[in-house]
């Protein structure tokens, strides 16, 4: 048996859409019990998580290896030219 107290006009999330409000509350393993800021905050925690990141475009990673080819100096070898 979990047994829960909050204080006053607290609430706890029961499953993804019951709320109680009150000073106690008890509930069989089986269910799930937060604290509905605890809920909130991992529910936003999730959806940052699962957002797709920010991806560079091709043109601006070819750009970058075309400045880095332009950068890198080239060295004179005995058998030719070869960059560094």
């Amino acid at each position: 048996m979990l047994v829960l107290s909050r204080k006053c006009e607290q609430s706890l999330l029961l499953g993804d859409n019951i709320v109680v409000t009150v000073l106690g509350i008890e509930a069989p393993r089986s269910v799930s019990v937060l604290r509905q800021e605890v809920y909130q905050q991992v529910r936003s925690s999730n959806t940052s998580a699962a957002a797709p990141l920010a991806r560079p475009q091709l043109q601006t990673i070819a750009a970058a290896l075309r400045n880095r080819e332009i950068q890198q100096p080239i060295l004179q070898s005995e058998e030719g030219t070869v960059p560094a």
